[in-house]
């Protein structure tokens, strides 16, 4: 066994690239990742928050809201991915109220 402890995440390949973030709560943030620690907190520069619909907090809406340089803390990151390479997709599992 090595003593020392490993991360199950590799975050030195997405540095000084943009990331996004689902924290919990619900909120969602996207930014350029500028660093990080063992605890997984974040920094992230030009960071913007995506704002949830009033009326239904599980979605986001369009509008989005300048953040700039923040730190989220490693115990309320719940997803980190890339934001090259992704592409929304339509809910598979959503059925049509014709069905």
């Amino acid at each position: 066994m090595s003593a020392r402890k490993e991360t199950v995440l590799d975050l030195a390949k997405f540095v000084d690239k943009g990331v996004q973030v689902k924290l919990t709560g619900g909120r969602q943030v996207a930014g350029t990742l500028k660093g990080y620690d063992q605890l997984l907190n974040l920094v992230l520069d030009e960071a913007v928050e995506f704002v949830r619909d009033p009326d239904d907090p599980l979605k986001t809406t369009d509008q989005t809201r300048r953040l700039g340089l923040i730190v989220c803390r490693g115990t309320a990151v719940m997803l980190v991915s890339p934001t090259d390479g992704t592409d929304e997709i339509a809910n598979p599992f959503v059925q049509s109220d014709g069905a």
